[in-house]
């Protein structure tokens, strides 16, 4: 690390801290002192040694994706490299999680979110780091957002002393569908945090920005598979089968009317079947057919109210057909829409642009996908972004959830210095702990 920056960050550390008192419930600092330690967070992520290190770490796990609560490799890097550090941590959080402790140990408790784990699919991008497990990849970015938040804890282990408060450090099993951030939230990780931040990288938008909103930012969803059962047999002889393939068939065209004609247009929802089993042969009908998918909305009223009707026109209309229907929502939690807190807004705004420059902080439009973390943002003000990965100069990047999404590594500085940022910041601006009553318990310290 460039011996100059390092000097430079302390020193302007130590004259923000020097100027404030703990006990204050906002920073006395200008906005000018304020703007310094994104730009140099920025410019200590970039040095070329960091750079270095985590597009290796990224690699490492790239080449050995593991699918929710199976990220034991994944989480024994993780754990390896705070060792290094010097950084204490808890685990296993959550079967394969890990939740580090950078700062002080005491109030105000600040997090930073990072998901592992990987998808069921396999790799279709040529390259020396292509993954090694047949059937799963990292498609999302996760081993990214790994990378970056193990690249933050680096950073801000070297300037724990500065740092007014701690930083929790939030290494997540199972985003993908496996609700792993709700069973986190459950065994107390977030308890008297203050809030917690967390980010994806996008191919969406150009490297060097950043995209958010308030509000609802991402929908929530939930899964659903059944089982439509009838009688099997020839296709010559129509007659004397009971056809599950034909009930399935309208099952699927009556689950869209959900949507198209019982939903507000102005409240957008979305019913997915993207799973349709049944059948080995051209002329033979099956016993049974299995379909699937998902539900989307951006309200908990609507999402239960998908979830209702969805099990009433499946078993329905399979009588209607003379079949019978079991529906499964699988064992996998509701995921709640995603909600990015208002005054979270404001304050993510103030760093990003102080550290990116007015024009590269965007505005996005809600998406209907959907994303865990939104039981982290339900428990305790909470703050989602994307950030930009796309270089047009090195061609068009693969989209998520595509065996050809890839990641511009170059992405890594900048997802490190904003995690850095935000919460070595929100520490100064917000020194004042959360009243312990509002929440029934009381942690003074690690």
């Amino acid at each position: 690390m460039d011996f100059f920056k390092l000097i430079t960050l302390i020193s302007t550390l130590y004259i923000f801290l020097s100027s404030t008192t703990p006990t204050s419930s906002n920073s006395s600092l200008t906005p000018k002192e304020l703007a310094y330690v994104p730009v140099n967070f920025l410019s200590l992520a970039k040095s070329p040694e960091l750079v270095d290190w985590m597009v290796g770490i990224r690699r490492k796990i790239h080449e050995n994706p593991e699918l929710g609560f199976e990220e034991f490799k994944t989480s024994e890097l993780i754990r390896a490299e705070l060792d290094k550090m010097g950084i204490p941590y808890k685990h296993p959080v959550a079967i394969t999680g890990v939740v580090g402790f950078v700062g002080t140990g005491k109030p105000p408790f600040v997090a930073l979110r990072a998901d592992m784990d990987a998808l069921a699919m396999q790799e279709s991008v040529e390259w020396e780091h292509k993954s090694k497990i047949p059937g799963k990849m990292h498609g999302c970015g996760h081993d990214a957002h790994a990378a970056m938040l193990l690249g933050a804890a680096k950073l801000l282990q070297e300037h724990r002393h500065d740092l007014q408060g701690t930083v929790i450090l939030v290494f997540q099993p199972a985003e993908e569908g496996g609700g792993g951030a709700k069973i986190m939230l459950e065994v107390g990780i977030l308890e008297n945090v203050d809030a917690i931040f967390g980010l994806h990288v996008s191919s969406r938008f150009p490297i060097g920005t950043v995209a958010g909103r308030s509000g609802p930012i991402l929908a929530g969803s939930g899964f659903f598979e059944a089982v439509i059962s009838g009688k099997g047999g020839h296709a010559a002889i129509p007659q004397h089968i009971i056809d599950p393939i034909l009930a399935a068939s309208n099952v699927i065209v009556s689950l869209q009317h959900l949507v198209s004609r019982e939903a507000d247009p102005l409240d957008s929802q979305v019913v997915t079947v993207a799973k349709f089993q049944g059948g080995g042969a051209f002329n033979v009908i099956p016993d049974s057919v299995t379909i699937g998918g998902t539900f989307r909305a951006f309200s908990k009223e609507s999402l239960i109210k998908l979830k209702q009707r969805i099990q009433e026109v499946i078993t329905a209309q399979a009588a209607v057909h003379r079949c019978n229907a079991i529906v499964n929502f699988d064992d996998k939690p509701l995921y709640p829409s995603t909600v990015n807190n208002k005054e979270l807004h404001r304050y993510f705004g103030n760093v990003a642009r102080d550290m990116l420059g007015e024009k590269n902080v965007l505005e996005m439009q809600p998406l209907m996908g959907a994303e865990d973390f939104s039981f982290f943002a339900e428990a305790v003000p909470g703050y989602f972004y994307r950030v930009g990965m796309q270089n047009k100069t090195q061609g068009q990047l693969g989209p998520a959830h595509s065996p050809y999404f890839t990641v511009n590594e170059d992405v890594l500085p900048y997802g490190a210095a904003l995690h850095t940022s935000l919460a070595t910041r929100y520490l100064l601006e917000y020194q004042q702990p959360r009243s312990a009553s509002s929440k029934g318990s009381s942690r003074d310290e690690l």
